[in-house]
């Protein structure tokens, strides 16, 4: 077994027992990414030279007989609409092709304190808008258990490289389903964390409201592991709660008894692939077998859902994206005879499809005469779900749902069709809207062997007993190989 087949939490306690150096891991995993590269395409760039020196350094501190954090000289790939100071952050656009930030994003100074090791930039959908990372300007990225899929998206680059071995963990970024939609459809573990637990500072926005960075890893521990170095108060960042986190890797339980799961009905409908119902409440009969509490509840809002995120988050962006007009940084047209001009060329030639399409919807929702009819009343809505689930939490500890209605379909299958491409979001956007915690694992192959995704919900700030339920059912089902067998 080569390095890069192995978890991060393996990789650390080799590297802690001197039976393997960092170097030889980066090299092994940069390795790998040129073996697959030209197949999957989940890089952006890749940062060869400096993510050798890194590795190279965190040798020497190890040899020196420094105390390093247990993720020190772990590879990892990085969402490319998180700010990294001398690295170029795309954000998969065409008006940020040339883009170099002059900082980090708090997560990546977190992530240098740790002594990780980056290798790179991942591929997405334009920025971040998109379910299947088919609206990058750069490139396709391709599913690594069948190249003729998508890989989900937004963060389908980050979760192609986990699942490939081209990344030891990733980050991702989660606005409605963008960490959880490609873990379960690449048959990785994903988790979205409660909004403000993680900061968003140096996150190139989409919808500030809703957007939150997350990790993503071949299993529960890697993920927990991650999330402990990222999450924390940031002063840069006006909604990062102050409080105190665990080291949720430190504190993972495996224990299903009495755990209380909520079974919402609206989750489970039509619309939902048979296959995918039927593996996640094998799932579900699986924690009830070793001793969970099964108690079905209804989330009546769910219905709402789909029309209240596309309002909020198109609205959020029309207001984000405007900065992007071709005076300050990033594209600006070559051709065009005064400012209103530059100003509409730059975005017309700047922005892709997906992207102009729903700054044109936050623009409409909110303006005049139709603010009160789309957006109050979205706002209305999401305070209703938030409701619904804080009594849903009053009766049961965690929920269970799909991640996603069906496998990964065909690349080029649905891009045309933006009300079916919008439906895969159906299971995951409700966390978003309520700011709960959510993360996705892998609960089986369908017929067409391909991954399956079990989502489970927790209470807000409740990442702990989330991370547990979710280790308990990996421990329980004896874990997933992540890496694909079609390369």
């Amino acid at each position: 077994m080569r390095l890069y087949e192995k978890t991060a939490s393996e990789l650390s306690e080799m590297l802690n027992n001197k039976e393997c150096s960092a170097e030889e891991l980066c090299k092994d995993v940069l390795d790998r990414i040129n073996e697959t590269e030209n197949k999957v395409g989940a890089y952006v760039s890749v940062s060869h030279e400096s993510a050798l020196e890194n590795a190279q350094k965190i040798d020497t501190a190890r040899q020196r007989g420094e105390k390093l954090h247990p993720l020190a000289g772990i590879p990892i790939g990085i969402k490319d609409n998180i700010s990294t100071k001398g690295i170029r952050t795309t954000c998969s656009s065409k008006m940020l092709e040339n883009y170099v930030p002059p900082f980090n994003a708090t997560v990546i100074n977190k992530i240098n304190n740790a002594g990780m090791t980056i290798l790179g930039k991942m591929n997405m959908d334009e920025f971040a808008m998109g379910s299947s990372t088919e609206t990058s300007y750069m490139h396709l990225t391709r599913n690594p258990h069948n190249t003729d899929c998508v890989p989900g998206g937004s963060s389908g680059g980050s979760a192609a490289a986990v699942s490939a071995g081209e990344a030891i963990v990733t980050l991702g970024s989660d606005t409605g389903g963008s960490i959880r939609q490609p873990a379960a459809l690449c048959g990785v573990v994903g988790l979205k964390p409660t909004y403000g637990s993680v900061s968003r500072y140096g996150l190139i926005a989409f919808a500030s409201s809703l957007d939150q960075i997350g990790p993503m890893g071949k299993s529960v521990r890697d993920v927990a592991m991650l999330q402990s170095v990222i999450c924390g108060h940031d002063k840069y960042d006006a909604t990062s709660k102050a409080i105190e986190y665990p080291d949720y890797a430190s504190n993972l339980k495996e224990n299903a008894k009495g755990l209380k799961i909520g079974i919402p009905k609206e989750y489970f409908g039509s619309g939902i692939d048979d296959e995918v119902k039927d593996s996640v409440m094998k799932a579900i009969k699986e924690f009830e077998l070793n001793g969970a509490e099964i108690k079905e509840i209804t989330l009546p809002s769910t219905e709402y859902a789909i029309n209240t995120y596309y309002i909020i988050a198109s609205a959020e962006a029309s207001s984000n994206l405007a900065r992007f007009d071709g005076v300050k940084y990033g594209y600006r047209a070559e051709n065009y005879s005064g400012l209103t001009d530059m100003y509409e060329k730059t975005r017309s030639e700047g922005f892709g499809d997906e992207v102009k399409r729903r700054i044109m919807l936050g623009t409409f929702v909110l303006s005049s005469g139709y603010f009160d009819a789309y957006y109050k009343k979205a706002i209305r809505i999401q305070n209703r779900i938030s409701s619904e689930f804080s009594s849903a939490f009053e009766e049961c500890d965690i929920i269970a749902t799909p991640t996603v209605p069906a496998s990964a379909f065909k690349i080029g299958e649905n891009i045309n069709d933006p009300v079916k491409m919008y439906y895969n979001d159906v299971c995951t956007v409700t966390a978003n809207i309520a700011g709960l915690p959510a993360i996705s694992l892998p609960c089986g192959m369908d017929s067409k062997n391909m991954p399956m995704g079990l989502q489970l919900i927790g209470n807000k700030f409740a990442e702990q007993t989330l991370l547990n339920s979710a280790y308990t059912y990996e421990k329980i089902c004896g874990g997933f190989d992540a890496l694909s067998k079609a390369l």
